[in-house]
């Protein structure tokens, strides 16, 4: 019996990977520098940046570093589905897309989530450690959302 269900699992494991990438894409739109944050933020430092990048851009962004693994279903799927939600949330390559009010609102939101150190997601951290926000970084990001937000008008 025990045999039977090794060889079930075995069998729905190589079928699985017989869904077409497209279904599940682990692929990035087109990046337009224009619209990117570091173009259109006007408090941005290049300290904040260079954070951003490294803890929120594999989600966050059109600029995700796809792992060898975001080939594999069901894993796929999942990574799939996330940066799929992540961007929808806040996307720092489409910031260009949101009005001043909106935008300030996600700031606010940024700032928010980085002190409650919801973000990067506590699931995502262990294999990317370095994307751990130190209190500094912490500092720096929400000292980026307020000057960012003042600069709006918000």
């Amino acid at each position: 019996m025990f045999k039977k269900i090794l060889i079930a699992l075995a069998a729905l494991a190589v079928l699985i990977q017989l869904v077409p990438q497209s279904v599940f894409p682990t692929t990035n739109p087109p990046v337009n520098p224009a619209n990117s944050v570091e173009t259109r933020a006007h408090a941005l430092t290049p300290a904040v940046a260079r954070i951003l990048e490294r803890s929120c851009y594999d989600c966050h962004s059109n600029r995700t570093v796809w792992p060898w693994y975001s080939k594999v279903a069901p894993v796929a799927w999942l990574l799939s589905n996330d940066v799929k939600e992540a961007r929808r949330e806040v996307n720092f390559s489409d910031w260009a897309q949101y009005n001043p009010k909106r935008a300030a609102h996600k700031l606010q939101e940024i700032c928010e989530q980085v002190e409650r150190g919801e973000m990067p997601l506590w699931y995502y951290r262990p294999m990317h450690p370095a994307t751990k926000l130190s209190a500094a970084d912490t500092s720096a990001i929400c000292a980026w959302t307020r000057a960012e937000s003042a600069a709006l008008g918000k």
